[in-house]
Formats: C-alpha cells, structure tokens, sequence
C-alpha cells in the first residue's frame, strides 16, 4: 500500500541520511532507486511505514541520533511491497500506482501477494480470500494493475509450503489443497505472460522442506510456466544456505523435466561434495535452461536463531527470534548465473506476530514484552536488526 509520509517526516529522513551518508528516499516524496548508472535496472524503494519515522524521530529527540539514522537507513533500502485483502478495486489502483512510481525511476519493484484462501493455515497472517473465484479476481485485477510495467512476483508466500493438507484443514478427498494448486497456477497463467513481470514460487525454507519434497509441489503449482521460485521469505536462513538450496532445486526440476525420479536428487542434507558429485552426473541443463530464483536476506545478517536447548515446548525460531540483523543488500546483480535476485521479500522492523513460544503469555518469553500482532511495527526489533546487521547498515560501523 502506498504511505506518503508527512514532510517533517521526509525532512527528518533527509537530515538522518545525511548524517549517516546514506542517500534519502523520501526527500521529495517519492521513492528511489538502488542502483548504480550503466548498471541496468535498480530495485524498488517504496513508502516506509509511518511508524518507522516516528521511531527515527523519538531516537533523534533522545539524542540517539546513530541508531535514528540506522533506522532511516534500513527502510531506505529497497524491499517488497506487500498486497492482501484488499478489494479487486483497490489492489488494481494500489499495484498501479507503485508500478508507475517505480517505473518513472526505472526501478523494478518486488510485489509480495498475499491473498490465497486459508492464507497462513489460518494462524497469525490469517486472511486473504473467501474462495477461488474471489482470489482469481483479485488476481486480475493485480495483472490489470502490474499492465505493460516490470514486476517481480514473489507469489503467496507459504502457499505450497503450507498446503491445507499440511495443517490439517483439508477434508479426505484433499478438496482445499486440489484448490490452492489450481489457485497458483491461475496466478502464473494471469500474471507470468505479462510482457515485464517475472513470477516466482513459493518453497518455504531450506529448513523446512527437502528438495524432494517442495520439488513435487513447485511442479503441480506450474513451476514450469512460471520464471523459477524463492526461497526463505520471513526468514532467517543465510545466504550461503539459500543460494545452495536454489541450485539443488532448479537442478532438481531440471532433472524431473527430463524424465528423472525427484526421489533421487541430492537435496539440501547431502554432503555438498557428494551432491555436486550428483549433479555433474545427471544434470547438464545449461543455467540459462533452468528455473531460476530468488531469496530473501532482509533479517538473515545472523543466520538462524538456536533456542536455548529445553527451555521451550514450542520455540517458534521463526517468530520475532532475538539477536537477528538484517543481511546483505537487495540486488539485481547476484553472480550466480540461477539467481536471479536477492530481495528483501519481508518488511524489516514488521512483527511476525504474537510469539508464545509454548508459554502462557501474554509477554514473549524472549523479549519480555507483549510482540505487536503480524504485520504491524515492532520498534525493539527494528532497532535491533539496523545494529546488528550483517554487512553494517552504516558507514564506519
């Protein structure tokens, strides 16, 4: 959604990057691009939360003004622009609106859609729509809204990861999960021919699913008709474990494509010398054939969270973990020839909800505070993932 902010706020913006050399994004009003001249295309900055600046405003006055400009600094850094549960109407005009802002800055924005029906196994990011036929909708009117602009799709995060069969919400005959593949696949077939779009789909984590396990799930959602998938979307694996995880599972495709077992493909729990081993033996698909991906180093700085061992009945590393810094920065420009980009898909400083971690609550055992509900500002973690980020945030950090 498109948040202009107030001009004290754009003028605190310009003042904190300064201090910092960090170049403002919101000094005019608009969104920036990051990326350098001759380079092709940038990345998208959208709109910050409000409450991101009212946090830099409250360090300032405290005389803070290090940790201020680190949170300026971080929402200034091209993320994802997330779109759920809003009307046909409004995500056209909303998705419209970003996807001309962007293009006016020859930026390319990543959109983050987030309206499948039974959104989250119903938990902490429940929502989205009420069936198929109001989400292939709503998928229109986002394919109406992208247009003839460029887009990168990171399509319905935990949508395939996290089937209704895997939560125990599908009926004997697997009714709600046949659903959301044919869901999926409308999505790539509304949204991947769009002349500058890119979608890409949904695997979770390599701490969740094996390659032989999302693979069959990527094939049935329309992998092969979609530009590849992404992988650690709100989470906190690092990029070394990523981008490995993307080659098993792009080569893993390549070989299903070919007539091969997806049973017998390395995946992430392999010895790497042995997988690649695998891989020079049964996959010869140039890069330039495969599926490609992107991942996801908004707060993967750290890596994983390691719970203390015992304290939990239900840890829930994935929520709110404490000690986490945001990662590497968004580019278009990976190295790897399979890795199309490296986005922050999840808006850094946003809750991921109200952390338990098997307790009573209501206050989140690792923080001692009661955690703001999913998707809404959580300052103690914002500030912490700006100090702890990995490479720093700021110069001469």
């Amino acid at each position: 959604m498109r948040r202009r902010i107030p001009t004290w706020l754009a003028a605190l913006s310009v003042g904190l990057a300064a201090l910092s050399a960090v170049p403002p994004a919101h000094a005019a009003g608009s969104a920036h691009t990051a990326g350098a001249a001759g380079r092709g295309p940038a990345l998208y900055v959208p709109d910050a939360n409000p409450a991101a600046y009212r946090q830099a405003l409250d360090l300032a006055r405290a005389g803070r003004l290090r940790d201020a400009a680190a949170v300026v600094a971080m929402v200034n850094t091209p993320q994802a622009v997330w779109f759920g549960d809003q009307t046909p109407a409004e995500v056209e005009k909303e998705v419209r609106a970003v996807v001309r802002d962007a293009g006016r800055d020859g930026a390319v924005p990543a959109l983050a859609l987030y309206d499948i029906p039974g959104r989250d196994c119903s938990n902490y990011s429940a929502g989205g729509a009420a069936d198929t036929a109001q989400y292939q909708a709503w998928i229109d009117a986002v394919a109406r809204g992208i247009g003839r602009g460029d887009a990168i799709v990171t399509l319905e995060p935990d949508a395939l990861a996290l089937l209704p069969s895997d939560c125990g919400q599908d009926d004997a005959q697997g009714t709600k999960t046949a659903a959301r593949y044919t869901e999926v696949n409308y999505a790539v077939d509304a949204l991947e021919p769009l002349p500058g779009t890119r979608v890409y789909l949904d695997t979770g984590h390599p701490g969740w699913h094996s390659v032989n396990s999302i693979v069959p799930r990527l094939i049935e959602g329309g992998v092969a008709r979609a530009s590849g998938f992404y992988t650690n979307a709100s989470n906190y694996n690092t990029d070394d474990a990523n981008s490995w995880y993307g080659k098993l599972i792009s080569s893993c495709l390549a070989y299903a494509d070919g007539g091969g077992d997806v049973a017998q493909c390395p995946n992430q729990y392999w010895s790497r010398a042995d997988a690649q081993t695998w891989l020079d033996a049964h996959v010869s698909v140039p890069p330039s054939r495969m599926k490609h991906f992107v991942t996801d180093s908004s707060r993967n700085g750290r890596g994983t969270w390691t719970p203390p061992p015992g304290k939990y009945s239900d840890a829930q590393d994935w929520c709110n973990p404490p000690g986490r810094g945001l990662g590497a920065r968004p580019t278009l420009r990976t190295g790897d020839p399979l890795q199309d980009a490296r986005l922050w898909i999840k808006t850094p400083g946003e809750s991921d909800g109200l952390c338990l971690r098997g307790t009573a609550g209501p206050e989140d055992p690792e923080r001692g505070t009661v955690d703001p509900k999913a998707g809404d500002w959580f300052p103690q973690q914002a500030l912490e993932l700006a100090q702890l980020a990995e490479p720093p945030l700021l110069p001469g950090s």
